[in-house]
């Protein structure tokens, strides 16, 4: 074994090593004591905020809030039914207003509310607002509540609107072919 052999062996043993293993150590405690994050696929401006951190009803109504928030994009946002939203799809002004609940709106009262709750936790869900009879905890649920109302009544609309297309279709298609049948 040559000198200059025996010394890169040494780097690496000694040097290249040691540091990996401290780098790849490092790395590993911080995922493990990393809090989890909330997920949210429809929201995800919310992905940085840690899911202990909320109370779980609103956790639940969040979370709710999300599943109809990704049913209604697909429905007023992908207009060509191939199965994704692009620049082939038509425009609605619902689909910009469920964007921008779900892009804005909801992603704003929830960082309102931790505000409130990082200044003082146990008063966010205890103390009533100032000039209203409601807590800050309870506000919150107010607006999740009212979109995730909203959320509701878009869902129903989509499904009356899809329903009187297939009776439309159906009527056209009898009186198509009992025409024909004549």
């Amino acid at each position: 074994m040559t000198q200059l052999t025996a010394m890169f062996l040494m780097f690496v043993l000694y040097g290249v090593l040691p540091a990996a293993g401290l780098y790849l150590g490092y790395r590993g405690v911080k995922k493990i004591t990393q809090p989890k994050m909330l997920e949210y696929k429809s929201m995800p401006q919310l992905g940085y905020i840690p899911e202990k951190s909320l109370p779980q009803d609103i956790k639940l109504t969040l979370a709710q809030i999300n599943e109809k928030g990704e049913k209604l994009r697909l429905i007023y946002g992908d207009t060509n039914n191939d199965g994704k939203i692009d620049d082939q799809d038509a425009v609605s002004e619902t689909y910009v207003m469920i964007k921008n609940l779900m892009d804005k709106h909801v992603p704003q009262a929830v960082k309102d509310y931790r505000r409130l709750h990082d200044l003082d936790g146990a008063r966010a869900d205890s103390t009533k607002i100032r000039n209203s009879n409601v807590t800050g905890k309870e506000a919150l649920l107010e607006v999740l509540n009212t979109v995730n109302a909203q959320f509701d009544e878009l869902l129903d609309a989509s499904y009356h609107q899809d329903g009187q297309k297939l009776l439309v279709a159906n009527r056209y298609l009898k009186q198509r072919f009992e025409d024909e049948a004549l």
